[in-house]
Parts: C-alpha cells; sequence; structure tokens
C-alpha cells in the first residue's frame, strides 16, 4: 500500500488554499497528511466530452496498423480456404449454402467491430485544457484541487489513465491492443468485445469446417474433394486449422477477461496496479447495461449500434492534497507529484 504522499499526482489547487493548507501542516508537527481526502466536483460537460467526437478517430501508430492489417488478412484467408477448398467444390448445396452464409456473416460482423474499435474515440479526454484559465474557470475552492495530467496537461477526470501509444488520457482505460490499433476504453469496450466474439465464432466454425472436410476426403478421392492438389488442400486445410485453433484460443480468452472486467466493474488498469475502488459498486447487470446500452436486445450484438448509455455517472475529480511541512519552514507548501506510466 502506498503512502498518502506517493499516491498522490500532480494537481492544480484554488487560490486560498496556501493559507488554509499551511494552517493545517502547522498543526501536523511535521508529518505528512491529506488535506480532505475523497472530496470530489463533478466534471463540467466540455471537459469528459472529446472536442472532436464526430471526426474520425484513427491512431498513426506503425505497429497497430501493421497489426490491423494482418488482422484482416488473416480473415481474408479464412475465407478463401473456407469458401474455394471446402464449400465451392463440394456435391452438397445446402451444406454450402448453410456453412458460407453463416461464416461469411460472423466474419463481416467481425470485420466491422474491429474498425469499430480501431475508429471510435475509446474516452479521449482533451488535451490541453489544463490551463490557468479553465482551471480559474472552475472556481474551486480552498482544499479542492484537481488532477493534472503532466504529459497531456489536461485535467484528469477519475479512473482516467494516459496512453503512451494514443498520447491520451483515456476514460476507464482497459489497456491499449495493438490487434485493433486503439486503446480499450469508456466508448469502444463493446465493439472490442464483440470483435473477440466473432472472431471466437469463425474461428469454431472453420475448425468444425476442417474436420469435416478431411472425414469427407478420406472417404473420396482427394482429387475430387477440392479444385486444388491434394498436397496444396493439405498445406492449406492444416494452416486454417492452426490458424483457427490460435485465435480461438486467443479471441476466447480475451472475452472472458473483458466480460469479467465489465461484471465486476474493473478495468485491467485497475486490476494490475490494485487500485483502491473509489466508485460506486453496481450489480453485474447494470454493468453490462452500461457497456452495451440500456434495454437488453440483439442491438447488443450489432456492431452497427452505438449505445444507449442513458444518463451515466457523471465522472468526478479526486482530491489528494499533501501537505509537507518542516521545522524551519512551517508555512511551506509543497504538492507531491508522481507521474504515472499508464
Amino acid at each position: 500500500m502506498k503512502s498518502p504522499v506517493h499516491r498522490c499526482r500532480d494537481v492544480e489547487h484554488g487560490r486560498g488554499q496556501a493559507g488554509s493548507g499551511a494552517g493545517a501542516g502547522s498543526g501536523a508537527g511535521g508529518r505528512s497528511n491529506c488535506l480532505q481526502p475523497e472530496q470530489r466536483i463533478p466534471i463540467s460537460k466540455d471537459v469528459i466530452t472529446s472536442s472532436s467526437s464526430s471526426a474520425l478517430w484513427f491512431i498513426r501508430d506503425t505497429c497497430g496498423i501493421v497489426c490491423a492489417i494482418i488482422t484482416w488478412l488473416l480473415v481474408f484467408y479464412a475465407e478463401f480456404v473456407v469458401l474455394f477448398v471446402m464449400l465451392v467444390p463440394s456435391k452438397n448445396l445446402a451444406y454450402s449454402i448453410v456453412n458460407g452464409t453463416l461464416f461469411n456473416t460472423l466474419a463481416f460482423l467481425a470485420l466491422a467491430s474491429h474498425l469499430r474499435a480501431m475508429c471510435t474515440d475509446p474516452g479521449a479526454v482533451p488535451k490541453g485544457n489544463a490551463t490557468k484559465e479553465y482551471i480559474e474557470s472552475l472556481q474551486l475552492k480552498p482544499g479542492q484541487v484537481v488532477y493534472k495530467c503532466p504529459k497531456c496537461c489536461s485535467i484528469k477526470p477519475d479512473r482516467a489513465h494516459h496512453c503512451s501509444v494514443c498520447k491520451r488520457c483515456i476514460r476507464k482505460m482497459d489497456h491499449h491492443c495493438p490487434w485493433v490499433n486503439n486503446c480499450v476504453g469508456e466508448n469502444n469496450q463493446k465493439y472490442f468485445v464483440l470483435f473477440t466474439m466473432y472472431i471466437a465464432l469463425i474461428s469454431l466454425h472453420s475448425l468444425v469446417m476442417v474436420v469435416f472436410h478431411f472425414l469427407y476426403c478420406f472417404e473420396d478421392d482427394w482429387t475430387k474433394c477440392s479444385s486444388f492438389s491434394p498436397p496444396a488442400t493439405v498445406i492449406l486445410l492444416i494452416l486454417l486449422c492452426f490458424e483457427g485453433l490460435l485465435f480461438l484460443i486467443f479471441t476466447s480468452v480475451m472475452f472472458g477477461t473483458q466480460v469479467h472486467s465489465i461484471c465486476t466493474d474493473e478495468t485491467g488498469i485497475e486490476q494490475l496496479k490494485k487500485e483502491e475502488r473509489r466508485w460506486a459498486k453496481k450489480t453485474k447487470w447494470m454493468n453490462m447495461r452500461a457497456v452495451f446500452g440500456h434495454h437488453f436486445s440483439l442491438l447488443w450484438l450489432s456492431p452497427f449500434s452505438t449505445p444507449d448509455h442513458g444518463k451515466a455517472e457523471t465522472y468526478q475529480y479526486v482530491f489528494r492534497l499533501v501537505i509537507h511541512t518542516s521545522p524551519n519552514k512551517p508555512d511551506r507548501l509543497n504538492i507531491q507529484t508522481e507521474i504515472n506510466e499508464d
């Protein structure tokens, strides 16, 4: 457990605070203490809303762009093998139509979810709004402080963390995922969950079809069960089997951890850092509705619907002011800072 001094971050404080703080510090007898450690004030609308929410969000990160392109290429490879190696040469027309329709629908939803997760603002805090003029306009009372990110110079709401890749503070940041070239945060977590779910489903579906196709080819002539040569068919199916198994395991684990994170209302970063819970505890159903939108419907499974969060909980500024006093300078006020590597 960190001491109160080390738990503090960069803060800005209201005028007149130094006087009241010095008085409190002089009575502390040289100790460090927190002044009003859990005071909160609501963040105004323009602070919690991205200034360019209607604009296209895209992170110019080389690694992330390459990973996103690889993701699409792997899905297209699976499409190619499923359609042209297994379904088109099949003699069972109904089997080909049903499985082709199902696989292509799931693949389309997976890519649509990936695109929404990649191009949706995850909940970025407006950059550079921690100016002296704006902080003064908040009219903070003595003893009230707000978090200020030293990296992007933004006023930092509760449960926000700075991403070194996006170079922004992200509200309810879970993690930065290179496969979607974006942070997973408050506004795009639904799309990331859908992406992992649909990738897991098409991986499972492709594995089942590969098994049936191998059985069919063993019973029949290998030259007739595919439009490709037997060696090429075997290589293509083995590669698809490896890809499907790998991504089935990976995305299933990611899907499970995301659902658990949503139900417990605790992001991945908060779990790793073991941060103290400062927000109200809700039921699992309420937490699910906060991410996917109110009133359960099939829209929860659609990457084309934007979640209706209803009356979302107002974000707060958390105040943690540390006062240092020394025998030589009892009236000196020091604000300790800790630069977070979120």
